[in-house]
Order: structure tokens, then sequence, then C-alpha cells
């Protein structure tokens, strides 16, 4: 009967792992996604008053601020796509792995450990160029430009925390499949 038990509760523990790795997937599809558009349609145009001298006439001249300007907000959109997919593929390859016996979730844990680090490497990327468009650089004249692009920074910001915890969501898929394994290993 002690058998019987144990078996039971393996049998639990697994629906629970699965359970797990099939809301953190969707989660992570979820975040990655959001961050990406919230990346892509972010755009704004202001008019900015620009003085030559002080005897010509103030010019007022309509600047555009766009996600793909800069090449690290590019990465990052690109990144987060990458995501993205990955997590939809994923997500129908971690249902497919639920009755195959071989080396598939393997493969995909190594895959969630990639994704994690592109997607770290990429806000990291991302919230550089956002600290000198919050602050500047005054040794280099670079000037701040979220007080005049305020609507781009405040989106690129709630993108980068999306996509902050979206790599932490592929962290948590790597911590359950290891404790899985971990489980297993008893």
């Amino acid at each position: 009967m002690e058998g019987v038990g144990c078996n039971l509760k393996v049998v639990e523990s697994s629906r629970r792992i699965r359970y797990c790795d099939g809301l953190l997937r969707v989660l992570g599809l979820l975040l990655t996604l959001v961050a990406a558009i919230l990346t892509g349609a972010d755009k704004e145009t202001k008019t900015i008053p620009i003085s030559i001298t002080k005897t010509l006439p103030t010019l007022h001249v309509p600047v555009t601020a766009k996600w793909h300007y800069m090449s690290a907000f590019v990465y990052f959109f690109v990144s987060n796509a990458i995501a993205f997919s990955y997590a939809a593929a994923s997500l129908v390859a971690s249902m497919a792995v639920r009755t195959s016996k071989d080396k598939t979730g393997l493969v995909v844990v190594i895959l969630d450990m990639a994704i994690m680090g592109l997607l770290l490497s990429a806000n990291g990327a991302a919230i550089a160029v956002g600290i000198l468009g919050q602050y500047g650089n005054s040794h280099v004249q670079w000037r701040k430009v979220c007080n005049s692009f305020g609507g781009f920074c405040h989106q690129m910001t709630a993108a980068i925390t999306l996509s902050l915890v979206g790599s932490l969501v592929f962290f948590w898929l790597v911590a359950v499949a290891l404790l899985n394994l971990h489980k297993k290993s008893r």
C-alpha cells in the first residue's frame, strides 16, 4: 500500500509541475508579446523651439522619437519578439513532451535559459539607453530627452518592466525544471 501512495504523490507532483510550467509559459508569452507591442507602437512627435541666435526668430521644428532610432531599442524589440515566438513554440512542445520520454525536455530547458539570457541582455541595453534619455550625460554633451518626450519614455519604461518580469518568468521555468529533475533523482 505504501508504494501506491508514493506513486500517487509523484503523479500529483508531476501534474502540479506541468500545470506550473504551462502557466509560466503562457505568462512569459503574454509579457513578451505586450512588451514587443508597446515598443513597436512607441512613437511621439513634439514641436521643439530652437533659437540659433538672439537676433533671429525662434524656429519651431517638429521632432519625432521612435523606438527604431536607437539600436538598443531595436535589439530589445527583436529579443522580445523572439522570446514571444519561442514561448508559443515551447508551450506546444511542453504539451507534447508530457507523453514523450525523449530528451525534448532537456532541450526546452536549455532554450529557456538561452531566452532568459537574451531577454536580460536586451533589458540591460534598453535600460542603459533609457537612463541616458532620462538624465543625459554632461561629460559628452548628451542632453536628456525624456523631459521633452515623456510619453515615449513612459511607454518604453512600461515595456522594459514587462520584459524584465518576462525574463524572471523564464528564470522560474528553469528553476521549476531543475526542481523537477532533483525530485526525479531521489
